[in-house]
C-alpha cells in the first residue's frame, strides 16, 4: 500500500518550520527550522514605538531553506509520495502589494521601506486608527461591523495597519493595488498565482481580523470605511468578497516551485491560517475544549456547533467565525498580548548588569564574559521559577498586571500598560517572578470567565506551545487559578502538524478535518490538576488583580480625555 506524506509550514515570530508528515498515522518523519537574518539583526523594527516588520525576503528564504532542508533528511519515497502543503502563519500580518500579489518590499524603490513590508501581527502603531474604528463602528449610523469581533477592533488586525500605513507613507499610498495577509500571500506564492484578486483568502485571517461576514456580503461597505478616511476609497473593491476555510486547496505547486523545492508540480497546496488556529486542531480541539497556544504571547481556540450558538454574539473576544478553526463550526478567538514575553523582559532586566557592567578588557574576558550570559540566560527563569514556588500564597503579596503589551482579551486596548504594585523593601526577584507568572494567570482567567459570563461551557482545557512543555511551575499556577485540569499536547510542533492535518484534507487524503485529526493527532503526555487549596487562596488575589485592572484603566482613560 502506498504511503501518503504531507508538509506543514508554521511561520512563527521568530522562524519558519517545516514538518513532514506521514499523513497515515500522524508519525512526524523530519523537520527543519530557519531563522529569519533580516528579523535577528532586529532590522525595520522600532520596539519603544511599537513598530515590528518583517521583510518578504526572510519569509521566501525561509520556505525554501525549512522545505529542503526537511525534505534532505527523508528517502526519495517520501519525497515521492509528498501529497500536499498547507501553511500557517501570525496575523494579522499584512502587507501593500501590487495588483500581481507582490509585496511593494520586493520592489528596488521599496526594499528597505518598512510600512512596504509585512505588519507583524505584534505591531501596534495603528492604536488610534483603531479606536478611530471604534468609535466609527458606533456612531456612523449603519451597521456595527464590529460585532462579530467581540465588538471592539484592535489595532493588532488588517484595517487598523492599513489606514495608520496609508496616513503615514503616501508613496505606499499611491502603489499599493491591494492587500494581503501573510497566510494568504505565501499559498499564492507557491501555486504561482500572478492575480492578486483570483487568491482564495482565508476565511479565518479575514472573519477574525478583517471584519469579514456573510451577512455583510463579505467587508465593510464602502461608505463606512471612507467615512473612516478617503484614503480607503476604492480599496474594497481590489481586496475579496468570498473566503475559504483551511480544508479547501488553493491549487497545485507551481512548477517553478516544485523545481526549487525538488517535488512533483501534482502536490495539493491548500488554504492558509494562522498559526493558532491551525495549532489548535493539530492540539487535539473538540467542542467546548479552550485550547490555548501559549508562547510569547497567548491565542486561545474554542469551538462550538453552530446550532448551539446561533445569533449569540460574544461580547469582548477576539472574533467568532463560522469555519475559521474547523469547518462547519463556530471558531471562537481570545487571548494575551504578552505572556512569555513578559518572562523574557524581566529575565533582561536582571541580566542588565552583566550585559553593560561586567568588565571587559581582553578577548578572554570577552569569551569569559559570553559563557556567563550563556549560563545565566539558560538557568535563571529555571532557578526563579523553583525559588518562586518556596513562596507561600498571600493575599497581601505583590500583584503584577499583565498589559505589558496591552490588553487582547477581554475587551482589547492596546493603549493600556502593565502595572506592579505592593512591593516593599523585601521583595526579591523570586517574589517579583511569582507575580508575574500569578498575573499571566489572572489574565488567562479573565479570558475564561468572559466566556463562561457569555453562557459559553469550558468542559476542558488543552494547552501546547512551549511554555507548556518547559515551564512546569508556570503551567500548575494556571492550573490552580483556572480551577481546571489543563492537558499538554505531545506534539512539540502542533501548528505545524495542524498545517498537515489541513494538507491531507486539502489533497482528498481525508473527507473532513475532523478525520485527518482522528488518524494524525499526537495525543497528551501530561496534566495539571489543581490543587483545590491554591485555587480557594487565589480568589482574594485574583480580586485584588481585577481592582488594579480597573484602576489602571480608569487612569489609561483619563489621560486620553486629558490629551
Amino acid at each position: 500500500m502506498q504511503q501518503n506524506y504531507v508538509i506543514g509550514i508554521d511561520y512563527g515570530t521568530d522562524t519558519v518550520r517545516a514538518l513532514i508528515i506521514d499523513a497515515s498515522n500522524g508519525t512526524e518523519i523530519a523537520t527543519s527550522v530557519y531563522f529569519y537574518p533580516r528579523w535577528e539583526k532586529d532590522d525595520y523594527c522600532d520596539p519603544v514605538n511599537n513598530q515590528f516588520r518583517q521583510h518578504p525576503l526572510d519569509y521566501i528564504e525561509g520556505l525554501q531553506e525549512a522545505i529542503t532542508s526537511a525534505l534532505s533528511k527523508v528517502p526519495k519515497k517520501v519525497k515521492t509520495n509528498i501529497k500536499g502543503i498547507s501553511v500557517d502563519t501570525t496575523g494579522s500580518t499584512p502587507c501593500a502589494v501590487d495588483s500581481q500579489g507582490i509585496p511593494l518590499a520586493l520592489k528596488a524603490e521599496f526594499k528597505d521601506n518598512p510600512n512596504a513590508m509585512f505588519l507583524l501581527w505584534k505591531d501596534h502603531t495603528a492604536v488610534l486608527e483603531a479606536e478611530e474604528i471604534n468609535h466609527a463602528a458606533r456612531t456612523w449610523g449603519g451597521e456595527d461591523y464590529t460585532k462579530y469581533s467581540g465588538g471592539v477592533y484592535s489595532s493588532e488586525w488588517f484595517w487598523a495597519k492599513i489606514l495608520h500605513t496609508l496616513r503615514k507613507d503616501s508613496k505606499v499610498c499611491e502603489n499599493a493595488f491591494s492587500w494581503i495577509e501573510h497566510c494568504d500571500w505565501i499559498p499564492a506564492l507557491l501555486t504561482g498565482c500572478t492575480d492578486v484578486m483570483k487568491v482564495k483568502r482565508s476565511r479565518c485571517a479575514a472573519g477574525h481580523k478583517a471584519m469579514w461576514h456573510t451577512s455583510f456580503n463579505g467587508l465593510p461597505k464602502e461608505d463606512f470605511l471612507t467615512t473612516l478616511d478617503p484614503l480607503l476609497k476604492g480599496l474594497r473593491n481590489r481586496l475579496y468578497d468570498t473566503t475559504f476555510t483551511s480544508n479547501k486547496a488553493m491549487g497545485f505547486l507551481s512548477n517553478e516551485w516544485a523545481k526549487q523545492l525538488g517535488l512533483d508540480s501534482n502536490v495539493t497546496v491548500g488554504v492558509g491560517a494562522f498559526d493558532a488556529h491551525m495549532g489548535a486542531v493539530g492540539g487535539g480541539i473538540k467542542p467546548y475544549a479552550l485550547c490555548k497556544v501559549m508562547g510569547t504571547s497567548t491565542c486561545d481556540m474554542l469551538v462550538a456547533p453552530l446550532k448551539d450558538i446561533g445569533d449569540k454574539l460574544i461580547k469582548g473576544i477576539c472574533g467568532q467565525v463560522p469555519g475559521s478553526i474547523i469547518p462547519g463550526m463556530m471558531g471562537m478567538e481570545a487571548g494575551q498580548s504578552a505572556f512569555g514575553d513578559i518572562y523574557a523582559w524581566f529575565k533582561q532586566i536582571l541580566l542588565w548588569p552583566f550585559e553593560y557592567i561586567f568588565p571587559v578588557t581582553n578577548k578572554s574576558q570577552e569569551l569569559l564574559k559570553q559563557e556567563l550570559m550563556v549560563k545565566i540566560d539558560e538557568t535563571i527563569i529555571p532557578e526563579l521559577s523553583n525559588q518562586a514556588s518556596k513562596i507561600p500564597i498571600d493575599e497581601k503579596s505583590i500583584i503584577a498586571l499583565d498589559w505589558m503589551n496591552g490588553r487582547r482579551t477581554p475587551y482589547a486596548n492596546q493603549l493600556l500598560k502593565g502595572a506592579l504594585t505592593g512591593l516593599h523593601l523585601g521583595s526579591s526577584a523570586p517574589h517579583i517572578f511569582r507575580a508575574l507568572v500569578e498575573g499571566t494567570a489572572f489574565g488567562a482567567k479573565k479570558i475564561v470567565d468572559r466566556f463562561e459570563e457569555e453562557g459559553i461551557a469550558i468542559k476542558e482545557v488543552i494547552a501546547l506551545g512551549g511554555i507548556p512543555k518547559k515551564a512546569p511551575f508556570i503551567m500548575q499556577v494556571v492550573s490552580d487559578i483556572l480551577g481546571k485540569k489543563i492537558k499538554v499536547t505531545r506534539s512539540e510542533q502542533a501548528c505545524a502538524l495542524g498545517a498537515g492535518m489541513f494538507a491531507a484534507t486539502a489533497a482528498g487524503i481525508y473527507k473532513t478535518i475532523q478525520e485527518a485529526q482522528a488518524a494524525m493527532e499526537s495525543g497528551f503526555e501530561k496534566e495539571y490538576i489543581p490543587n483545590k487549596g491554591n485555587t480557594s487562596k487565589y480568589r482574594a488575589l485574583y480580586n485584588n488583580y481585577s481592582v488594579l485592572g480597573r484602576f489602571i484603566e480608569n487612569q489609561t482613560q483619563k489621560v486620553c480625555r486629558d490629551e
